[in-house]
């Protein structure tokens, strides 16, 4: 067969495929028939490398039925965003916990092919379980102190659960930075002596437990031990962040924090063969 009348019949078996007049496989067995051997791997070729290219021609092989799920979804979605405030509060929450599984479970299963995306669903899963609580407590006006603290200290709890069973070193530090934040939260509200050297007494012992945990563990959990080295840092130079945050009071702070920076760098540096062995 001439070369100019294969080409007419590939172009033609093409418009077919892209006008749905006849199923992809069929296509592929006509181009397969017709297509030149010389000419195919240009074909190859041609095929779009970067990711608008691909998501136009996935959206152009869409079926029928996948276009009216698509549209379907979109539509239940913009209904709930629109009406959400509507809802009843147990249906609100019934709504956040299952967007929240299920950008999770979409994450898992995308993650091992695509981890970015899979990262990114996850990541947003979590995020609507926050803001979500944050919303419904704005919403409903409740302005007592304990309503954040116990929507942070589950977030702080299922954040660290997760992030250990999915091996997510940054989801398990910021599990462990909102339970810091729920303990100061605790702290100012429930105490009332709230000088610095009481400050210290709050944390310190707190932020050495964490070291000795991370020690503790080091053997059996090591993403766990340096996750726990790292929130031990940050605990040490937490009585300053609540005296600031919490307070307000400025009163010898710039002294405590070069104090707490010298004292931590000659620790470090002293025990750097000791804490080394953990965290790496």
């Amino acid at each position: 067969m001439k070369a100019e009348r294969r080409t007419i019949i590939v172009r033609e078996i093409e418009h077919w495929r892209r006008s749905k007049l006849l199923p992809d496989h069929y296509c592929d067995f006509l181009l397969n028939l017709y297509a030149d051997p010389v000419l195919a791997p240009k074909s190859e070729e041609e095929q779009p490398k970067h990711l608008v290219g691909k998501a136009i021609m996935a959206v152009s092989k869409a079926t029928g039925k996948q276009w009216f799920y698509t549209i379907g979804l979109f539509t239940l979605i913009s209904f709930i965003v629109l009406y959400f405030s509507v809802f009843h509060p147990a249906l609100q929450i019934s709504i956040i916990l299952l967007g929240t599984f299920a950008l999770l479970w979409f994450g898992e299963k995308i993650r091992k092919q695509h981890a970015p995306f899979g990262f990114l669903a996850i990541f947003l899963g979590h995020l609507l379980l926050l803001c979500g609580g944050l919303y419904l407590i704005s919403q409903h006006q409740l302005s007592d102190w304990y309503w954040t603290f116990a929507l942070i200290a589950v977030c702080s709890l299922f954040w660290i659960v997760y992030g250990m069973k999915s091996h997510l070193s940054m989801l398990h530090i910021c599990g462990w930075l909102a339970f810091l934040l729920a303990y100061a939260m605790l702290l100012h509200e429930l105490t009332s002596g709230q000088q610095w050297y009481e400050i210290q007494l709050y944390w310190i012992p707190l932020s050495i437990l964490f070291f000795w945990i991370s020690w503790f563990i080091h053997r059996w959990f090591k993403p766990s031990s340096a996750v726990l080295f790292v929130i031990g840092i940050a605990t040490w130079f937490m009585p300053e962040i609540f005296q600031l945050v919490f307070i307000g009071e400025m009163g010898y702070l710039q002294l405590q924090l070069i104090s707490k920076v010298i004292i931590g760098s000659l620790l470090l540096f002293v025990l750097r063969k000791q804490w080394m062995v953990w965290v790496i």
